[in-house]
C-alpha cells in the first residue's frame, strides 16, 4: 500500500501480486477493499477487479470525512469462501485438493491519516 500515511483527498494504492498456489479465482474475480478509520467508521467499502491468480491494484481517494489517526485497510477476495474449515475446495469443482493449514485472521495493513 502506498502511501502508508495520507490525508483527506490524497490517493492511496493497494496492490497484491499473483499467488504462488494457483487459487483459480476465475475471470470475473473481485477483491473487496475496506478502510476503517480511527473512529471505527467504514470510510471505503468497494470491490475491484482481481485476476485469476489473486493479483490486483486498487486506487482510492481518502474521503474528507476520514478521522485523523490510525486506520486499517483490508483486502479479501469478494464473495468467495476464502477460509473453508470443512476441507472442501469450493472453487476447484471436483479436482483433488491438497489442503494446507491457513489462518482465518483478517489480513490488514495499517495506515495513518494525517491532518
Amino acid at each position: 500500500m502506498k502511501p502508508a500515511t495520507a490525508q483527506a483527498g490524497e490517493r492511496v494504492t493497494v496492490t497484491a501480486p499473483d499467488a504462488d498456489c494457483n487459487p483459480r479465482y476465475g475471470v470475473n474475480a473481485r477483491i473487496q477493499v475496506t478502510v476503517i478509520d480511527a473512529t471505527n467508521a467504514k470510510v471505503i467499502d468497494a470491490t475491484a477487479p482481481m485476476d485469476d491468480a489473486g493479483g490486483f491494484t486498487y486506487t482510492f481517494e481518502v474521503p474528507s470525512q476520514t478521522a485523523v489517526g490510525d486506520a486499517a485497510v483490508t483486502a479479501i477476495p469478494y464473495n468467495i469462501d476464502w477460509c473453508d474449515d470443512t476441507g472442501k475446495n469450493n472453487r476447484a469443482d471436483g479436482a483433488a485438493a491438497s489442503l494446507q493449514r491457513a489462518s482465518c485472521v483478517m489480513p490488514m495493513k495499517p495506515m495513518t491519516i494525517i491532518p
